[in-house]
This record gives C-alpha cells, structure tokens and sequence, in this order.
C-alpha cells in the first residue's frame, strides 16, 4: 500500500514481507501468499492513510496491480481497491506490474522520461523494453525459459542457501572468486536470454565436487560468485547491443534483481558514456505499491480493471 503524490512524490510506501512465511517451503505457496494479502492489506490502508493524516475521499485515483502475478493475490487486490473506488467515489485503474517497475525509476528520478531503454529482471521476467512515450512499450528481447530471478533462486537451492535465493547468493559471492570455479556466460542470437543452461552447468559443478553438502565454505562462495557474474554479464551483454541498435538517452535497470550488488555496479560501466543509468533504490526494486501509482496516470481510463495472472507488457 502506498500513497503517492503527484506520480512522482512518496508520501507513504508500506510492504508488509512474506518471507518468513514462505522460507520453510524454499519459495512462495499461492495459498499462504493470498491469504495473507486478505488479512493485512485493510490494515495497509488504515495505516498509510492516517500516517498522512487523511481520508479515504482525500485520494484522487485508486491504483492496483491486475497482472502478471498469482492470480489469488492479484484478486485479492481489485477486490479491495474495487470497494475502495466505490466507497471514497473515486475512479479506479488497473496497472500492469511490469510498468511499475519501469516506473519505479521515476520516483527515484522526477525528471526522468522517455525516450529510455528498460532492463526489467525480476522472478518471472527478463525484459528488454524500449519506451519511446509514457504508456508506450516495445518487447525487444526477452528469456526463452527461467528468468534471471527464478534462475538465482535455483542457484541458491542448488548451493544449500536460503530463501529468497536472490539475496543469499548475492551475500555469498562477495567473498568468492568467479575465476576459480568458472561457469559459462549464456549467448543466444538477437537479444534473447536463456538462463536454463546455466542453471544445469551449476548443478554439474556441485556434483563433481562431491554434491552440496560436500562444498567447503570458499568453493561454495567461489561458484556463487562465478554463477552470479554469468547471469550479470548476459543480461548486460544484450543491454549493450540493445544500446548499440537504439540509442536511448536514458536507461533504466529496474526489478526485483536489480537489487543485486554486481549488477548495479556493472550497469554503470557498461552504460557509461553513451546514456544516463537510472537504478531504482532497493526498496523500490522489489515489489511494492509506490511504483504502480507512479504509472497510474498513465493507464488509459475506462473499464473495469480485471486480474490478468499471464498479462503482457
């Protein structure tokens, strides 16, 4: 639950994390998942609102997520935003999760806008995304199988790390070294990613050493490390060409895995020169409502806004 101001000005951003809910289970139950935004989303909303000292009709606009996601959440959420646009009068749009990330970048930026080039990497998506005008955005590359977050969190599982597998690797391959264990970076044509091979190259690794349980401390940071470089130096080698093919005066890495160390530090680098880099800070890379009222704006009005799990950019 946020409120923002404006599109642009953060007055509240609250997130109530699941994590330890889902950790024994080594990744997230659709069932606890919506369960738990039926229970603490009211809560959300009483909180922001008298945090800020309003009520529900000081609101212009109610914005909700309608996709992609699980589709019990996503439910879940249109049915209280749908009595909340009824209850305060106020209109209701529905936005799509993916443009939220990109335009979480602007909550962090103000004066950021199109023309830019959009790096979206989160769970369930690896996107390059051109956005030539608010609310316009053009696909033009994205994975053939696991995402880049879905590939770290196997990675961890595969190395005996917790969950979220995100963050263990990331904190694991800061004392490791790429070289000593090395694993291949994954190359398509074009500007396609595939994250399937290296997932299994890993679990090649693991087993020639012995399995999981066998790894000492250093070997175990060493592949974390060398995995986390592979699936860096992927997603920034077609950002590069992507560059190379529309030259955009902005660019945006922006998602759940944009939280990772490497990859912001690397972005910059590959980037430098030729675009301004904006990457959101931590707490508006992962999921969070602030960056689905920044586009809200931008939605086009009219119709209902209905939960879409597999909806598209």
């Amino acid at each position: 639950m946020a409120l923002v101001e404006d599109g642009r000005r953060v007055l509240a951003n609250l997130v109530h994390s699941q994590e330890g809910a889902h950790a024994p289970y080594g990744g997230v139950v659709p069932e606890l998942a919506a369960r738990a935004h039926l229970e603490k989303l009211p809560r959300l909303v009483e909180t922001a609102l008298a945090g800020q000292g309003l009520r529900g009709p000081d609101v212009d606009l109610v914005a909700v997520t309608r996709g992609p996601g699980l589709v019990g959440c996503l439910l879940v959420g249109v049915g209280i935003a749908e009595g909340l646009s009824t209850a305060w009068d106020r209109p209701l749009a529905g936005v799509n999760h993916l443009w939220g990330h990109v335009y979480a970048a602007m909550l962090s930026r103000p004066d950021l806008q199109p023309r830019l080039l959009a790096l979206v990497v989160s769970g369930a998506h690896s996107d390059l995304v051109r956005m030539p005008a608010h609310g316009r955005f053009e696909v033009v590359g994205r994975t053939r199988d696991d995402a880049a977050g879905e590939a770290f969190d196997k990675a961890a599982r595969t190395l005996g790390l917790g969950y979220p597998g995100g963050p263990a690797v990331d904190r694991l391959a800061r004392r490791g070294d790429p070289t000593r264990q090395p694993l291949p970076v994954p190359s398509l044509p074009g500007l396609e990613y595939s994250f399937s091979g290296l997932k299994t190259a890993l679990r090649y690794r693991v087993r020639d050493l012995g399995g999981s349980e066998a790894l000492g401390d250093q070997a175990r940071a060493d592949l974390a490390a060398a995995f986390e470089r592979s699936v860096v130096e992927s997603l920034l080698g077609k950002l590069d060409r992507a560059l190379d093919e529309w030259s955009a005066p902005e660019v945006v890495v922006c998602g759940g895995v944009a939280a990772n160390t490497l990859l912001r530090r690397r972005a910059g680098e590959v980037v430098a020169g030729r675009a301004r880099l904006t990457v959101p800070p931590l707490a508006l890379c992962t999921d969070n409502a602030a960056m689905i009222a920044a586009a809200a704006p931008h939605v086009p009005r009219g119709g209902e806004p209905r939960a879409d799990p597999s909806l598209g950019w």
